[in-house]
């Protein structure tokens, strides 16, 4: 291509890109490394009962963001999530009028979001209200990003992934503490085998969901992101201001999750390797999980394994057993077989 060619065809690009409300475009980087311009895709929000929704939104919706995200753009939600979580409840009105202000239109079903959009974020802040909405999105067919918690249950998060293959529609779910600063170059290799992690986060206790569920899952994802799969078996210890859970991996290796409910509070852990240890660096906001979001929306590949999730899930599933136990083992493939038994039917 000539460079007067090549100029007029970014010139093109740029200017769209910039004026997306008459026309979304995507760029499409191909193996060989060319990019082409092909219609951009319209995202669709529902629940907006959490600050993940307008910090997406803002993300994707940003002028000067709009060739880092490949044009995508959230163009409808549907604001009902949690129906009984006074916290997250009492945020609706506010993060929709957010919303309207970024341009979103907001409708009033999760039917009549997807005739407007053509790949979904579930938001919604509770996972006891993920596998309905997520088999109506599944149903019709659109790619979807489910947030943490992937849902309120083991037995809820083995339905959804059952109900992806079934509609044959690919899904994944992650918190964006899979991708604090460090984690993915350890993973990578950059100390040889993991050995053994420590990592803490906030774990606060919404009753409504199985403790490590609603919050703890940030800094259990970031055990699982360094470790990787393989856990066999958990013990817990709890009480009112701190949990500690230890998981065995077949390979004998010992990875902990310290939930913190008082005192400082935040995010990170220590990585033990073969060559070297690590501690990992601070919190990278949501950017790097809207990245991997936007590049599964292109693709269809999910950045995150269906195998590495479920463990995650049962790990804390196991981890609630454990308590209630008084802290003894529990083995992951009993809890999996409970969540087997309890699956929604005709997912």
């Amino acid at each position: 291509m000539s460079a007067s060619r090549r100029n007029r065809r970014d010139f093109i690009l740029t200017s769209a890109l910039a004026g997306m409300g008459m026309g979304m475009l995507r760029r499409d980087r191909r193996a060989s490394g060319a990019v082409r311009v092909v219609e951009g895709l319209r995202v669709g929000i529902i629940g907006l009962d959490t600050s993940h929704s307008t910090a997406f939104t803002k993300s994707l919706n940003t002028a000067q963001s709009a060739s880092e995200f490949l044009g995508y753009r959230v163009v409808a939600a549907y604001p009902q999530g949690s129906l009984d979580i006074k916290s997250s409840v009492d945020r609706i009105p506010g993060y929709t009028r957010d919303l309207q202000q970024l341009g979103v239109e907001i409708v009033g079903s999760v039917e009549d979001l997807l005739t407007k959009v053509d790949v979904v974020l579930l938001e919604t802040n509770d996972g006891r209200r993920h596998l309905e909405q997520a088999l109506t999105v599944l149903k019709a067919g659109k790619r979807m990003f489910i947030d943490k918690p992937m849902s309120a249950s083991l037995a809820d998060t083995m339905a959804i992934f059952e109900a992806s293959r079934k509609y044959g529609v690919p899904i994944f779910s992650s918190s964006s503490l899979r991708y604090i600063s460090g984690a993915r170059e350890i993973r990578g290799g950059k100390i040889g085998k993991v050995l053994g992690a420590d990592t803490y986060s906030p774990a606060p206790i919404e009753r409504t969901h199985p403790d490590l569920f609603w919050y703890g899952i940030h800094g259990v994802e970031t055990l699982f992101t360094v470790m990787g799969t393989g856990c066999k078996s958990v013990m817990r210890a709890f009480t009112d201001q701190t949990d500690v859970v230890v998981g065995r991996w077949t390979d004998d290796r010992i990875g902990t999750f310290r939930g913190i409910r008082s005192g400082k509070s935040n995010y990170g852990g220590t990585v033990f390797g073969e060559t070297g240890i690590e501690v990992l660096g601070a919190y990278a906001g949501y950017d790097p999980l809207l990245k991997e979001i936007v590049g599964f929306f292109s693709s269809g590949i999910p950045p995150v394994k269906e195998e590495e999730t479920r463990e995650i899930f049962a790990f804390m599933d196991a981890a609630d057993e454990s308590k209630r136990n008084g802290g003894a083992s529990v083995e992951l493939e009993t809890v999996l077989r409970r969540a087997r038994r309890e699956m929604a039917v005709g997912v």
